[in-house]
């Protein structure tokens, strides 16, 4: 057992502050929460939070790991004049140039980059054409070693051919297989799931979208895909299916509650009530849009279910949060904060319809996926205006000790292994994968 004392309870939704509370843990959970919880309890250790805030941990409900070692990259990436060019002649010849050694890397520095900023689960989005049998595998091992909560998926895709398009199916279904018997044989470490990945309806002829409708059903899982992202992909539809994105979706059985669909820039408010009416979760992703000059979803506030990712941007939802914010109001969006602090507790719902369980409060009962963060407020912090707290004074720089699944990954800034080897080796990984995007043409 772990027993948390003196700290000032904070929820997200719905906005809650109590203070001089005990948080006890029993293996994965939380076991009983209030001012005298633990009193007669043995726990192996106690943690005096001294009045600093402990939250429920943060998600990331969107990003592509295999962006890891993208930062700074020095390659020679050509002209970028729209999204499609930015896709061929830097993300399509990165993931194509991604091995086992440096997916590994990526994942493991995005998850220590995740876990400093309080990010306790994240929902990936995979893709190396050259890679595919077994990547899946890598992104769990790297996942696992670190601690934290997440998810992938294979990104299917017909850009290199029908033979792969398929192959990244089979993988999406042989990882979810494994996943199950892990379960089965009570091996699993319980920190990990998975979906059935697609890139983009534009990449997936009927074949492909035929495929991981069946790969869904045979797995029980849902669908982990972009849509609309780009209004390259709307005009696609119409032109070779003659239909919208989110009906042929539908007419393949790919949209339920289970499932993700991605940015959704350009989607029309029929297409955000057809995904509503299937409960499916739609996940904004503000930095990565702006990076690549797609527009901006002005119909955010007609979805039921929205969540808020980082499209391989990082971990920080802090940093996300605010961009998603300034963004929408300088588009002259009518939310506020609070709205877009809702969304990013929502992240929770689709952990809970993946992963079974109770997320996102520190009540008995719930995963004890805990930070406990350093934030002296300037001025009063109620519940009322967490999110403004959160959007103007918080930062990722405030986490100094985080949970997982009830076990301590981070504390005090400290990782329990030396991160050192760790960057060492993904400096070495980058500087290899970039000579090898450079030999790859477009």
């Amino acid at each position: 057992m772990i027993l948390i004392k003196n700290a000032t309870a904070l929820e997200f939704d719905p906005p809650r502050i109590r203070t001089n509370m005990n948080i006890l843990i029993d293996g994965s959970t939380i076991k009983a929460v209030g001012p005298d919880a633990g009193a007669d309890a043995n726990p192996g250790k106690v943690i005096d939070a001294a009045g600093r805030l402990v939250y429920p941990g943060i998600v990331c409900s969107h990003h592509h790991y295999y962006s890891g070692l993208a930062r700074g990259i020095m390659a020679h990436i050509g002209p970028t004049p729209d999204f499609m060019s930015i896709l061929k002649n830097l993300w399509w010849r990165l993931d194509r140039a991604i091995d086992a050694p440096s997916l590994r890397a990526s994942a493991l520095v995005c998850n220590l980059d995740a876990i400093r900023a309080g990010t306790t689960a994240v929902i990936d989005h995979h893709a190396s054409p050259n890679f595919i049998d077994g990547s899946l595998d890598v992104l769990k091992q790297a996942f696992e070693q670190v601690g934290i909560r997440g998810a992938s998926c294979y990104e299917v895709s017909d850009r290199c051919g029908r033979q792969d398009m398929l192959a990244g199916v089979q993988e999406n279904i042989r990882f979810a297989k494994s996943l199950d018997a892990e379960k089965a044989a009570g091996t699993s470490a319980g920190l990990f799931e998975s979906h059935i990945g697609g890139h983009a309806p534009c990449t997936l002829p009927d074949e492909g979208l035929e495929a991981i409708s069946d790969a869904m059903k045979s797995t029980g899982r849902g669908l982990h895909l972009h849509v609309g992202e780009d209004a390259y992909d709307v005009s696609h539809s119409h032109v070779t299916y003659s239909e919208d994105i989110a009906p042929r979706l539908d007419r393949f059985g790919l949209l339920g509650p289970r499932s993700i669909l991605v940015h959704a820039v350009h989607l029309s408010s029929a297409e955000a009530e057809l995904i509503n009416e299937r409960d499916t979760f739609l996940v904004h992703n503000a930095r990565s849009n702006m990076n690549n000059h797609v527009g901006y979803n002005t119909r955010l506030p007609e979805y039921k279910n929205l969540a808020l990712g980082s499209d391989g941007m990082g971990g920080d939802m802090f940093t996300e949060l605010k961009h998603a914010f300034f963004k929408h109001k300088d588009a002259g969006g009518p939310w506020w904060p609070g709205d877009f602090l809702k969304a990013l507790a929502a992240g929770n719902r689709i952990l809970e319809r993946n992963f079974g369980g109770k997320y996102g409060l520190l009540e008995p009962g719930y995963a004890a996926d805990i930070v406990i963060a350093e934030y002296d407020p300037p001025t009063p912090l109620l519940p009322e205006n967490i999110a403004g707290h959160f959007a103007f004074g918080m930062d990722a720089s405030i986490t100094r000790t985080v949970l997982v699944h009830g076990k301590l990954v981070y504390e005090e800034g400290q990782f329990p292994f030396d991160t050192a080897e760790i960057y060492a080796e993904t400096r070495v990984q980058a500087a290899k994968l970039w000579e090898r995007v450079d030999k790859l043409a477009p």
